[in-house]
This record gives structure tokens, C-alpha cells and sequence, in this order.
């Protein structure tokens, strides 16, 4: 069976291994979902992570035994996508959270793509 949005299949794989408390999960591998892997690093979201040929491997963040993701939604769908400008890139939980935007420029987190003054496609948000 295929997965119709891989974005929600990465995001949802997190979230469950999170609420089953594994130390890591693998997810199949592609551009997107590495460059969305690498801002959840940056902003201490998880651990690390590996990107072998066909899998990326996230070693998931702990912090007094309790997750570092709160919460995960996926905001652009397929059958909707969400379309955002540089001035309407919404702030997550009062600025507690992140967005990330796929930009013509690449993929960044909400408060990267208001520097580089650039909108886009809403994909996620992350607290």
C-alpha cells in the first residue's frame, strides 16, 4: 500500500514512537523529509538523525523522561494545500513552537523564512 502524504507518515511515525517512548525511529528517506529531519535538530527537537540510502534514522529527544514534542500537526494537505506570504506565516503556541515552510529558496522553519523575507507552502507545526 502507498502513503498518500509521506509528510503526515513522518510526522505521525514521531508521535507514536514519542508516546510509546522508543529512543529512535526509522522512516523511508527523500529530500523533503531530510531537510524537515535537519530543522527538528536544529531546534532541539530530536537528538540526532542519520540519512542512510533508503531510511533516515532519528534518535528522539527525551527531557525529564517526557518528550520534546508536545504536539505535531500537519497543516498543508494534499487535497488542501496552504499557502502562506511572508507577512502571514502564523506564530505556533505564542511563539513556543515552529512552522516549517517549503519556500522556493528550500525548506526552513517559520522564523527563518521571515528573515529571509520569502512564503510558501505551510506543511507542519511543531511545539
Amino acid at each position: 500500500m502507498a502513503v498518500v502524504d509521506p509528510i503526515a507518515d513522518m510526522l505521525t511515525r514521531i508521535r507514536n514512537a514519542h508516546m510509546a517512548l522508543h529512543k529512535n525511529v526509522r522512516i523511508p528517506q527523500s529530500k523533503l523529509k531530510t531537510a524537515m529531519a535537519q530543522i527538528l535538530k536544529e531546534q532541539g527537537y530530536i537528538k540526532d538523525f542519520q540519512a542512510e540510502d533508503r531510511f533516515i534514522d532519528i534518535q528522539l529527544k527525551y527531557v525529564h523522561g517526557k518528550p520534546a514534542v508536545s504536539g505535531l500537526r500537519r497543516l498543508s494537505r494534499p487535497g488542501c494545500r496552504q499557502y502562506v506570504g511572508v507577512d502571514e506565516i502564523p506564530l505556533v503556541q505564542n511563539g513556543l513552537g515552529i512552522n516549517i515552510v517549503s519556500t522556493s529558496q528550500g525548506i526552513f522553519d517559520g522564523h527563518k523564512a521571515r528573515e529571509q523575507r520569502v512564503g510558501g507552502e505551510l506543511l507542519c507545526e511543531i511545539w
